[in-house]
């Protein structure tokens, strides 16, 4: 479609990669490119150290917005917003910046793009950016806003409840990435009946899937993930000692950067399973599919943190699936939206080491080995590109007509 055809969409975000090939979670630029052959789309994000501040990537224009001195724009990756400020508590004084950019760079783009419909990522920051630029410009269109589930869970104090209201009620359509949140959302306004389940996909057509010529190593687990209290890593270190007591040959392999690492690495060495535990750091996306489809079990131990945190959705579950590996999850309430059968894996309470225990050596062993095909094909039905991009687009579209 030209572009002089088709809707002018702006999308909002705070975790985008910063350049091609980044470690950093990739779902919105995945969305956006799909959703660029229906609509001429802008993605605005904040900018990091090494990242342009305007670019093309894969047919999306992006801008990139600053907010302080280079070296101190370090509010939003390696672990996102949340965890950043709850390691590092002084960074919340780079939040007035950094909002002020935003809402700066958004009425700019607005003025100059004209968008035709706003996708928002994220109650907050990037829904009340939304909200409040609509509020003050009649040219704002409507937006879309979407929770991936740090903002909706972490964020629980009244002042935040309030500041959630005020998107939601604002919003032309709100989506959530899980069923486990639309009672939260809707706690926040039951009267908005425009709350939807609509999650991120996975590329499952193309590069997560099963390859004949990769064969599973024996004992090997996997995890892929930020280093965050969520993750639940520690839980899996910790049992540890007793799976190598079961099965020698039990090798962990670590896909992934965050704040938790020092801890973790200390952990490793406390509990003396270094010479099973392989930390990989950050990993592209070309090298994860190797990685799952070399795995004997893919173990993601999601629990709750201290704070409230806990999963949005886990795609990397979908990825896992998608690669015929099998899968242990925590028992955190958004991944019954993907492990719905045996076919998937099973859920288990990742505190509770004798449970975890049992289920990584069941998949390890053979006992609880998955219908891959079955799996796959759950995975696809729900969670490919093709179907998740035509559903967001028929979000934005009836979001357009509103205006």
């Amino acid at each position: 479609m030209a572009a002089a055809t088709r809707p002018r969409l702006l999308v909002l975000a705070s975790t985008y990669p910063r350049w091609p090939g980044d470690a950093e979670p990739g779902f919105v630029h995945e969305l956006s490119r799909r959703l660029a052959v229906e609509f001429e789309t802008i993605v605005l994000c904040p900018h990091a150290r090494g990242a342009r501040t305007h670019e093309e990537m894969d047919g999306v224009r992006v801008r990139r917005y600053r907010y302080a001195p280079e070296s101190l724009e370090t509010l939003v990756n390696e672990g996102g917003i949340v965890t950043n400020l709850r390691r590092q508590p002084w960074k919340a004084l780079l939040l007035p910046l950094f909002f002020l950019a935003q809402a700066w760079s958004t009425w700019r783009l607005v003025a100059r793009f004209r968008p035709d419909v706003v996708h928002a990522h994220w109650l907050v920051p990037q829904g009340l950016v939304a909200a409040l630029v609509g509020r003050l410009d009649r040219r704002m269109a409507p937006f879309v806003v979407t929770s991936h589930g740090a903002d909706l869970f972490a964020l629980r104090g009244p002042a935040w409840q309030r500041l959630k209201r005020f998107v939601v009620r604002r919003a032309a359509a709100v989506t959530v990435v899980s069923a486990a949140m639309l009672d939260p959302v809707r706690r926040l306004d039951a009267e908005n009946a425009a709350v939807e389940v609509q999650p991120m996909g996975v590329d499952l057509a193309g590069r997560f899937r099963p390859d004949p010529a990769v064969r599973p190593e024996p004992g090997r687990m996997l995890f892929v993930g930020r280093l965050v209290e969520k993750k639940g890593l520690r839980h899996l270190v910790d049992a540890l000692p007793t799976l190598l007591a079961r099965r020698a040959d039990a090798r962990l392999a670590i896909a992934g950067f965050g704040p938790e690492e020092p801890a973790l690495r200390r952990q490793v060495q406390a509990l003396g399973v270094a010479q099973a535990v392989d930390f990989l750091g950050a990993v592209s996306q070309d090298r994860l599919p190797d990685l799952y489809r070399s795995a004997s079990v893919f173990v993601a131990p999601f629990v709750e943190a201290a704070g409230g945190d806990q999963e949005g959705l886990g795609l990397v579950l979908v990825e896992a699936a998608g690669c015929g590996c099998p899968v242990v999850a925590g028992d955190v309430p958004a991944v019954r939206d993907v492990v719905t059968s045996e076919a998937v894996g099973v859920v288990v309470p990742a505190h509770r080491r004798d449970e975890l225990v049992a289920a990584v050596l069941a998949a390890l062993d053979g006992g609880r080995r998955p219908d891959r095909d079955a799996g796959r094909a759950q995975a696809l039905a729900r969670f490919d590109w093709s179907a998740r991009a035509d559903a967001y687009g028929a979000v934005l579209r009836r979001a357009m007509a509103r205006r």
